[in-house]
């Protein structure tokens, strides 16, 4: 991947599918979690969206590397750069636990559409290891809404130690060399 475009710096473009696409996969995840009609309709669009957003991490983190090698060593930078490697553990338990969700949904509903031994073949089916179909709906709703909101949180940190970073002062050293 190339370090500049045009003399900018490709981290710069690349970070804003990550500003975009996660908090987009934040707000659908907890619209589905918290309201079924969405879950049902939108559900694997939002999975969509989430796994897109955690394709975009590990290219806004390689460019951000490529880009950090030309930048002098500053703590502001290494908070940084620590913050970004985070992201992708979080938004990608997201895309997961979403999908869990979406997917586990649609076998309730599949199973609760059957008609009489159908129905009460397809309620057995559905306790996971033993246990009941709602907690394991609420455990997949609760985890849903709690790495979404991780998942924002940390991409507010991010974005903060990076425009500290890139606000401090310090500029970026040029990819071709002064002729003098």
């Amino acid at each position: 991947m190339p370090t500049f475009i045009s003399g900018l710096p490709v981290h710069v473009l690349v970070v804003h599918a990550v500003v975009v696409l996660v908090p987009l996969s934040v707000l659908g995840t907890i619209t589905i979690a918290a309201w079924p009609a969405a879950r049902r309709r939108y559900g694997w669009l939002v999975v969509g969206v989430t796994a897109l957003a955690t394709l975009s991490i590990p290219l806004a983190t390689s460019s951000g590397e490529d880009l950090r090698d030309r930048l002098p060593r500053t703590s502001l930078i290494r908070t940084h750069a620590s913050l970004g490697d985070e992201l992708l553990f979080f938004v990608a338990a997201l895309l997961v636990v979403a999908a869990a969700l979406v997917w586990f949904d649609q076998r309730r509903r599949q199973s609760e559409a059957g008609t009489g031994s159908e129905k009460e073949t397809g309620s057995v089916a559905l306790k996971v290891v033993g246990v009941p179909v709602k907690v394991v709906a609420g455990t997949l709703t609760a985890l849903t809404v709690a790495l979404a909101v991780v998942s924002a949180v940390q991409v507010v940190r991010i974005g903060d130690s990076g425009a500290k970073a890139a606000w401090s002062g310090e500029q970026y050293i040029s990819p071709q060399p002064h002729e003098g």
